[in-house]
């Protein structure tokens, strides 16, 4: 593959020149604010990006409507139901079925690919777009296992591509006052951090369904289930998981803690340079592993031990969610709550709180000792917009990465990952080597972090 070509700021370069190059080279505090849910960009004609969107409903209606300001050049979809209305808004873009036909054939007429669909389907996708020297949006969790994480990572540098996770919230103002907080010392040496999650618990946890998976079931008119099983090993069709509640079933989704991490931890993550952990263990409640497995429980704790990393010593991290809730902070306003969906960070010299989706909210407690904080300067750049797919379009047309690279989203996703093979060994520390990428004292949790594709499909 060839370098992608260096752009000069001071260069008026249209959108077909740059990619020539380019392409060579390959709630408040619990629901994320309206601003960070995307919007149509307003990009000249010239400076357009020819986009295909894998995944026309659900969740990957979203970034068809954030890409609404660039050529949307083809859909890929398995369900014509779920993506009908896209369809209809967008009548100009080619359809498909199969994503692979639809790379082949309009190969030189895409230039970036978005991606949302289930969990268990990303890194194929992703990986397939990639190898053609496409930029990519993927959906969080990037990845349905550590295995993909870390070939997705390694297939965007090699093929010098832009690569964004979909974790909105990180290109929000939010996440940005919280980490200049942390780095000004607004609480001191950060120890501990408690991050939770309410939201959502009758799509986790799915274990009341379980007898209703010996039902038969037709596949339903305009639904190619087998391309929507993609690398997932082969099951009947169940309207349990599609096209809603996948996220409950291990074997498609990733749970709750798959689904939150990447906005919850996202501000503790960067603010602290957080890394991987080194030990992992899971308190469950209302799950047995052996009886479960395809599902997600419903409660659970998980306790992440972080090293020292630089000039900052160790960090607990202590995930809640489902019926589990961390314990309130002493800190807090008797009149205020503590986040449903969002974390409580703890410092030597203080304690803050904030929402998902990058820090909504944040704020030190209690409000007095917010009133008196003197906030520092601005050191972070701000996005325009706080809108993280236009992050995303402005970075390929920039020749940089967006902010919240693969390199950024895969050791994010991992963590939650990690919790996620945590849950089926409950109470046992699971030891991590990052490295190596195996744990070290539970060879059967192995099996987990690299499990096998459906015949046929591959990385």
């Amino acid at each position: 593959m060839k370098e992608i070509q260096k752009i000069k700021k001071s260069s008026a370069i249209s959108r077909r020149g740059f990619l020539k190059g380019a392409a060579a080279g390959l709630a408040a505090i619990q629901i994320a604010p309206a601003h960070l849910l995307g919007g149509p960009g307003g990009d000249a004609p010239s400076n357009k990006l020819n986009v295909a969107c894998v995944g026309a409903g659900g969740r990957g209606r979203a970034s068809v409507d954030a890409c609404s300001g660039q050529n949307i050049v083809a859909w890929c979809d398995v369900y014509d139901r779920q993506a009908g209305v896209a369809y209809a808004k967008y009548p100009e873009a080619k359809r498909y079925r199969d994503y692979l036909k639809m790379l082949d054939e309009l190969d030189k007429k895409i230039d970036a690919v978005t991606i949302g669909v289930p969990d268990h389907s990303h890194a194929v996708l992703a990986m397939e777009a990639m190898r053609r020297g496409k930029h990519v949006y993927c959906e969080k969790p990037l990845a349905h296992s550590i295995r993909e994480v870390r070939a997705l990572m390694k297939a965007a540098q090699e093929n010098k591509v832009i690569a964004q996770l979909g974790n909105q919230g990180h290109s929000s103002d939010s996440i940005r006052d919280f980490c200049e907080w942390v780095w000004d010392g607004a609480i001191g040496s950060v120890t501990e951090i408690h991050a939770c999650c309410d939201a959502f618990r009758n799509v986790y946890c799915q274990i009341d369904k379980l007898p209703k998976l010996a039902e038969k079931h037709d596949v339903p008119e305009g639904l190619d289930y087998d391309l929507w099983l993609g690398p997932a090993q082969f099951r009947p069709f169940n309207p349990l998981w599609v096209p809603w509640n996948w996220r409950g079933w291990m074997p498609f989704g990733t749970g709750c803690i798959g689904d939150w991490v990447c906005h919850v931890v996202d501000p503790s993550f960067w603010a602290l340079d957080l890394g991987l952990p080194t030990t992992i263990r899971a308190e469950v409640k209302g799950y047995d592993p052996k009886k479960h497995a395809d599902v997600y429980p419903e409660g659970v704790k998980i306790t992440f031990q972080f090293p020292a990393k630089g000039s900052r010593g160790p960090v607990k991290l202590v995930w809640f969610d489902g019926s589990e809730r961390p314990p309130r902070p002493p800190e807090l306003e008797k009149d205020q709550n503590p986040p449903g969906t969002g974390a409580v960070v703890y410092g030597d010299k203080g304690v803050m709180v904030h929402g998902s989706h990058g820090g909504s909210g944040s704020k030190l407690i209690p409000d007095s000792r917010m009133k008196d904080y003197k906030k520092p300067d601005r050191k972070i750049p701000r996005i325009e917009g706080q809108n993280h797919h236009q992050d995303w379009l402005d970075a390929v047309r920039a020749n940089r990465q967006a902010g919240s690279s693969f390199d950024y989203g895969g050791p994010l996703t991992e963590i939650a990952l990690l919790g996620a093979i945590a849950i089926r060994f409950p109470g046992e520390e699971l030891r991590w080597d990052a490295a190596e990428m195996r744990c070290t004292n539970l060879a059967e949790a192995n099996a987990h972090v690299a499990p096998p594709f459906r015949g046929g499909w591959r990385l």
